[in-house]
């Protein structure tokens, strides 16, 4: 066994006992109501499922094992390139809790390159494909092609005690995300660059390897992919990338569906395809006004975008009610790297402008940025205009604390997911009821 691999037992094993034994004693505690109005709009706000690795807070935004995303900056070990730290760090804390060491980091990046490894038959499916196959449909299908590889689906056949589902899902989890840089910089070299692949580079860490292989060297890129890998990890288990993993894999799928299905679920334009929609944005902005706009010009184009029943890309969010601290993260990292570039000067004159207008319409709970209003303008300033892709860079980065979170919800035994169902008759009939009773009371 691994050292992280009995760290993690050592953690999850006693939790389980504390959870069956919290379930058995305190099962009966009411955690809150729902409404009417929450059932018809997404659930939003429900509390209905455990997650243990990242917590968002309408205020504070989101932390990960309690830690903010200011805080990780600073503790979390760094690459001896410096300052953004590394996703083996937040993979590390996410599932056992603790910060890292630099030793114990370096164990994690030399385990995945161990697992990097891609079978043959998954790259010759992904040359089959059409031309124009979206990225993260080749993303989806690469990962379902790598289920050929799961350990946990070939000890299940075999058969084996459920107190041990834990064990070959590490296994998966720890492949499955050696793997995915290799497969993304593949998908993004077959589909933009003629096909000319790059051999990985085992003396680079995880994210400085995927940003090679996707064949940027410029050491500031490789310093934005370790951040931008680490903050797009998790976000709490509501989001539909991370129940949808979780759902999947209650049903004891195996990592790679799990993951695949919650790849899915990213690549709608409500979730993952943000980005791009955002950098779009801002370049039919400044192609409209010829270069960077005045703020007056700024208030007119986002008016205008109000005006013809579109939202502003890049602000609002379903939970918080202040600025996404990843945009405050990659904001600082601009005006660090790239303070004069045409594009972030854009984005930080919307940042001054776009909230009082947002507000003005009465409407809008959150007129703050969120994360993707600065991510695909820095990928822009380093040369990776192509928007499609930003779903997969999110996708590689999600993966770790969704499939950290898959490998705890084994380790507690956590049972399949079946909610409960109404129809809107059911509703009119308890709503006829409930009146009935107010009346009959008054």
């Amino acid at each position: 066994m691994d050292k992280l691999k009995d760290k993690f037992a050592s953690k999850a094993m006693p939790m389980a006992e504390q959870t069956r034994k919290l379930v058995k004693e305190h099962g009966e505690i009411v955690l809150g109501q729902y409404t009417i109005e929450q059932v018809y709009s997404g659930m939003k706000g429900m509390i209905g499922m455990i997650t243990e690795t990242s917590k968002l807070d309408a205020e504070e935004g989101i932390r990960f094992r309690g830690y903010s995303i200011p805080e990780l900056r600073e503790k979390l070990p760094v690459s001896k390139e410096g300052p953004e730290p590394l996703p083996e760090g937040i993979f590390y804390l996410l599932l056992t809790g603790e910060i890292p060491t630099l030793e114990e980091v370096i164990n994690v990046n030399n385990e995945w390159m161990k697992r990097a490894n891609v079978p043959k038959h998954v790259f010759d499916m992904l040359d089959m494909l059409p031309a124009k196959t979206h990225p993260m449909t080749q993303f989806s299908m690469a990962i379902m092609a790598l289920q050929t590889e799961s350990v946990f689906a070939q000890k299940y056949r075999e058969g084996m005690n459920k107190k041990e589902y834990w064990d070959p899902m590490y296994e998966d989890i720890m492949n499955l995300i050696a793997r995915l840089p290799r497969i993304a910089a593949y998908i993004y070299r077959k589909t933009y660059k003629d096909g000319i692949h790059i051999e990985p580079n085992p003396k680079l860490d995880w994210a400085g390897n995927f940003a090679h292989m996707l064949g940027y060297e410029a050491l500031d890129f490789r310093k934005l992919m370790r951040l931008y890998l680490t903050i797009h990890v998790d976000h709490e288990g509501g989001n539909v990338s991370a129940h949808t993993t979780h759902l999947v894999g209650s049903a004891l799928s195996d990592a790679y569906l799990s993951l695949a299905a919650g790849m899915n679920g990213l690549a709608g334009p409500l979730h993952g395809l943000a980005a791009q929609e955002v950098a779009r944005w801002i370049l039919d902005l400044r192609e409209e006004f010829n270069g960077v706009p005045t703020k007056e010009q700024i208030a007119e184009f986002i008016k205008k975008t109000l005006a013809e029943g579109r939202v502003i890309p890049g602000y609002g969010h379903a939970v918080l009610r202040k600025t996404d601290p990843r945009y405050t993260a990659q904001q600082e990292f601009a005006k660090a790297n790239m303070a004069d570039d045409e594009l972030f000067k854009i984005v930080q004159l919307l940042y001054e402008v776009t909230p009082e207008i947002l507000k003005s319409t009465g409407k809008i709970k959150n007129p703050w940025p969120n994360v993707d209003a600065h991510s695909g303008i820095l990928l822009i300033h380093y040369g990776l205009t192509e928007y499609d892709f930003y779903t997969v860079l999110f996708g590689v980065s999600r993966a770790i604390g969704v499939l950290t979170s898959l490998l705890w919800d084994r380790a507690l035994g956590v049972p399949i997911e079946r909610p409960g169902s109404v129809t809107t008759e059911w509703i009119l009939n308890k709503i006829k009821k409930e009146t009935s009773e107010a009346e009959a009371k008054a």
